[in-house]
């Protein structure tokens, strides 16, 4: 699956991954669709599955350049990178639209799922009966993943390791928010929030050589939930990969199918019309992150108005959306033509 690529090529694919990390900074969008749609899903997946007892091997014997070549260091070294750029830059870009500019954020990634479904559809082999069974079982699991309330925050390592495994799956299941998962299985404040809080404040603690963190035994529980959660996490890119890897060889028709569906289902998810239901503590408190935000719990959806201006604009985003997907696909589509 490892491919030659010139230098734009090696641009590209880190703006992919630019792409790829804003999308999963967002509860109900999914990674996945971006590396579905921009033409590397495949290759990621593979990829993954390179990250095995071999790769171990290669690394404890010290043979470093032959463990790049193996696991096709240099596709994933650019994608990654690309996700760190954004963490940096796009995502907080990001953040402030969503907070000054919801309405009109949320259709613009409706009408980008909605370009990704019918690009992919396209494309998408003949359809039998099979394929629509699997198709239909992808949008029954979609939106019910969609309407789901939120179960309550629960610390327990085993719980914790086991987020970790289901969070990442928005890199590899398009369709699929891994940060949407984490609200709906009630930790993402614990996982997203308070432990990754703890780890900046104890970096910023050992730079000025202050280690009393070392006697707070809340801060040290909350380092050893993230420490676990990036475990599980790990583990479940590594293990996950494998399973997709061993599926799109046997029965990649029907996964197709069933992604294209999953995708379809997932619309519940990005529906523009719908207000935020934010995270109370004990005291009935909205919490805030540490960028001064409210922390959202879930949504309730409602249909739009008809006489607003508004809803009218954000019909407009949705089509830009569209035709943005439609846009990188078709450019995308030419350049491996040549």
């Amino acid at each position: 699956m490892q491919q030659t690529r010139t230098f734009t090529d090696k641009i590209l694919l880190v703006l992919k991954g630019l792409a790829m990390g804003a999308a999963n900074k967002v509860p109900g969008v999914s990674g996945g669709v971006v590396a579905f749609v921009a033409g590397f899903y495949e290759e990621f997946i593979y990829s993954l599955q390179k990250i095995n007892l071999k790769a171990f091997k290669l690394l404890i014997s010290g043979r470093f350049s032959s463990l790049y070549r193996y696991t096709n260091g240099k596709f994933l070294v650019l994608l990654i990178l690309g996700m760190l750029i954004s963490y940096f830059s796009v995502s907080k870009i990001l953040d402030y639209l969503i907070i000054h500019y919801e309405l009109y954020v949320w259709s613009s990634f409706f009408g980008m799922i909605i370009g990704s479904i019918y690009y992919i559809s396209r494309d998408f082999d003949e359809w039998d009966k099979n394929s629509i069974v699997f198709a239909i079982l992808g949008i029954i699991a979609g939106i019910g993943i969609s309407f789901l309330e939120p179960a309550r925050e629960n610390d327990n390592l085993w719980f914790v390791f086991v987020c970790g495994m289901i969070s990442v799956s928005g890199m590899t299941l398009p369709g699929l928010s891994g940060s949407f998962i984490l609200i709906l299985l009630g930790n993402y404040v614990l996982l997203l929030v308070d432990s990754v809080n703890a780890l900046y404040d104890t970096i910023a603690e050992i730079f000025v050589l202050d280690f009393d963190f070392l006697d707070n035994a809340e801060r040290m529980r909350m380092l050893q939930v993230l420490m676990v959660f990036a475990t599980g996490s790990l583990a479940g890119l590594v293990s996950l990969s494998h399973l997709l890897g061993y599926v799109l060889k046997k029965r990649k028709k029907q996964t197709y199918a069933m992604i294209i569906g999953f995708i379809t289902g997932s619309l519940g998810v990005v529906w523009p019309w719908k207000e935020k239901i934010f995270k109370l503590n004990k005291e009935g408190e909205v919490l805030i992150d540490r960028e001064g935000n409210k922390i959202i719990d879930n949504y309730d959806r409602y249909f739009p108005q008809f006489d607003l201006g508004e809803t009218w604009l954000a019909i407009f985003f949705i089509l830009i959306g569209i035709f943005i997907v439609l846009g990188l696909a078709w450019y995308e589509n030419k350049n491996s033509a040549r």
